[in-house]
């Protein structure tokens, strides 16, 4: 599908990111070539090169791309939020649903992370911390204003098996089950605030 308001470029260049997550996430980043991107989409190899020069590359964007849809979405999501009860559970929601509506890309962030430029490595440990600070942020206002909740789990633990959690949703969801990525979302959040839940 393309966005009518972007140029055909840039359209372009959205396919193939879309197709080379989903070529990556069947057969691995080393065993994927140019030639087989450029096949799926239909263009020539010079004329992929003229928007990607390497797989590398193509792999930096796919990481960049999720980071900032991460943060913003985050960003947004605490905002928005009535409380940071609610900050925590819509953060765990949300993520869980966008875990499992793009399900190649995360596999592919998730199992290829080894594959990435040394140089770029401590930008995508920052911006994946910089994501984790609104959760702890969340859940350290949370449980100031109720003391007594968690008291033999660290918040940097609990952040970490809620994540941890949700993350892992990429390697199980099957769209054809009986519950749709928020209806999972949902289900997730109410789980694992539980134990925080003072209402």
């Amino acid at each position: 599908m393309t966005d009518t308001t972007l140029s055909r470029a840039d359209n372009r260049r959205l396919r193939l990111l879309s197709t080379s997550a989903e070529i990556f996430s069947r057969r691995g980043f080393r065993a994927t070539s140019m030639n087989e991107i450029a096949a799926a989409v239909g263009l020539s190899k010079p004329t992929l090169y003229h928007y990607f020069r390497s797989k590398e590359e193509l792999l930096v964007r796919l990481y960049s791309d999720v980071l900032d849809e991460s943060l913003d979405a985050a960003r947004a999501t605490v905002a928005a939020a009535a409380s940071p009860l609610d900050a925590i559970r819509d953060l765990i929601a949300s993520r869980v649903a966008y875990t499992c509506r793009n399900q190649a890309l995360l596999k592919v962030c998730f199992e290829e992370e080894h594959e990435l430029p040394a140089e770029l490595a401590e930008e995508v440990l920052r911006r994946r911390r910089a994501f984790e600070d609104f959760f702890t942020d969340a859940l350290t206002e949370h449980l100031a204003a109720h003391p007594g909740l968690l008291p033999d789990v660290p918040p940097k633990i609990y952040v970490n098996m809620c994540l941890g959690a949700v993350n892992w949703c990429y390697k199980w969801y099957r769209p054809s089950g009986p519950a749709t990525p928020e209806e999972l979302g949902d289900q997730i959040a109410a789980t694992l605030t539980a134990a925080i839940d003072v209402r």
